[in-house]
């Protein structure tokens, strides 16, 4: 569980009870950030299937665009601000860059995969 939760993990070992730490603000900050981790990707993965629906993607070739438009949309200005104007190390700018793509390209790939309802009024 280490890897996963990180440092909070091994603090909620080390203390005296479990109680203790669940009402430390360690816990409170490490739930908070999992929680409005959790409502963002539901969000975006409702919006993605949305317009998924919306353009009535079928192929994994659309679903590829499709992706690419959201990501071309969402993140590309932020990474040429960070090259550009914050001059960070494209390395770092290139990881980042290449998780948002699996983010958007991946999701939308893999809902047109999974199948999202056509029409909600069936």
């Amino acid at each position: 569980m280490a890897p996963l939760f990180g440092d909070t993990y091994n603090r909620a070992q080390s203390a005296n009870s479990k109680e203790e730490f669940v009402k430390s603000k360690e816990a409170a900050g490490a739930a908070a950030a999992w929680g409005s981790s959790l409502v963002g990707s539901a969000i975006q993965t409702y919006g993605v299937g949305a317009l998924i629906n919306a353009t009535g993607t079928l192929s994994y070739k659309g679903a590829a665009y499709l992706g690419s438009l959201i990501f071309m949309a969402s993140s590309a200005p932020s990474f040429v601000s960070q090259v550009i104007t914050e001059k960070r190390p494209m390395d770092t700018v290139a990881v980042g860059a290449l998780a948002r793509v699996f983010e958007t390209v991946g999701l939308s790939m893999f809902l047109t995969w999974w199948g999202t309802r056509t029409n909600p009024f069936d």
